[in-house]
């Protein structure tokens, strides 16, 4: 189902990544780790976007993160064209993150205040010796024009700047380096409707001039249709489906899939689409329950106790793969008001 099978040269795997965060144990209790990511994996091919989507708390950017080695991981393996990222030492790795960057969500605390726009920009290329003297302004210059941005703002600090002026900095920050990957966690979640819409149609037009890849983060699935040649969707640290974008929207398959499609805004006013509003919270990572981990929360019809018992395997249904048990039969969101499960 992943690039190797479309006919796009691959550029990354990511195989069984385990991240567990240690916890203190409550009043002297014992500790239970928290197991923010749980056996996930997925491939992505050159010039592909693969986004990962899902509630707060399900493990999505801890997989972003870990795969670039900003923390390290638990267990598993990543293999990056060619290269087992996990077995680098840190010289290594750091000549290997040139092609491996990352563009955060707020892009104001990935700034440092007292540092330049230009100097921002100017720091991956001095440190990776790619160009010296006057040569390094010319490319920040570059870089700010070719992210939409005036080459003079390079004399300015990042507080005189908007929003997604902002993230255009951190753009064009991760562009420096000349990379080939880039993770995206959550780039456009904190700007205004408008302003994403610009920042998604950069990305676009960066990934086909540079032949860029991305790992697109998001909990927004209407961002998601406009980014995003497949989608993978996590749910407590484990992805439950993925597949191609359109058919996965057309067609989910597995509950919850369902239910974060039920909160999409539906733009056609005459249309309807009931919302699936899930009972109760996330479990927690460091507890979290046994069987299918959807199934405290899950509203399918056929839901027994080989849910709560029996771990689903991700397996072919439809144009999808998707870990459930009875994922032939998923009911589907219909129109009319909002159902709370």
């Amino acid at each position: 189902m992943g690039a190797e099978h479309s006919g796009m040269t691959q550029l990354l795997e990511v195989r069984e990544l385990v991240k567990h965060y240690s916890s203190g144990g409550l009043f002297g209790g014992a500790e239970r780790p928290v197991r923010a990511v749980d056996g996930v994996s997925f491939e992505v091919g050159r010039g592909e976007t693969l986004a990962l989507v899902g509630e707060s708390g399900c493990g999505k950017s801890s997989v972003g993160r870990t795969i670039l080695r900003l923390q390290e991981p638990t267990a598993g393996r990543f293999v990056f064209d060619g290269t087992d990222v996990f077995a680098l030492d840190r010289s290594a790795l750091r000549r290997l993150r040139r092609r491996m960057q990352i563009i955060f969500q707020d892009p104001y605390s990935s700034l440092n205040p007292r540092m330049t726009v230009g100097k921002a920009v100017a720091e991956g290329i001095e440190i990776h010796g790619l160009a010296r003297g006057p040569e390094v302004g010319r490319r920040v210059a570059g870089l700010l024009e070719e992210v939409g941005l005036d080459p003079g703002y390079a004399r300015r600090y990042p507080h005189e700047f908007s929003g997604g002026q902002r993230q255009r900095i951190g753009i064009a920050r991760a562009l420096a380096v000349e990379p080939s990957f880039i993770v995206c966690d959550e780039p456009v979640s904190a700007l205004d409707v408008s302003v994403q819409a610009q920042v998604l149609n950069l990305l676009a037009d960066l990934q086909r001039d540079r032949g860029l890849s991305y790992l697109f983060i998001a909990h927004d699935l209407a961002v998601v249709r406009q980014i995003a040649r497949r989608v993978a969707v996590m749910y407590l640290g484990r992805i439950v489906e993925t597949g191609p974008t359109e058919a996965l929207l057309a067609s989910p398959r597995h509950p919850y899939t369902v239910a974060l499609l039920s909160a999409v805004p539906e733009p056609d006013p005459t249309r309807r689409r009931s919302r699936i509003v899930l009972g109760g919270d996330l479990p927690s990572p460091s507890n979290p329950p046994p069987g299918c981990p959807f199934h405290t929360r899950c509203f399918h019809p056929a839901r027994n106790e080989r849910c709560r018992t029996e771990v689903p395997a991700l397996r072919p249904v439809g144009a999808t793969v998707v870990a459930c048990h009875y994922a032939e039969t998923t009911p589907a969101p219909s129109t009319g008001a909002e159902a709370r499960i």
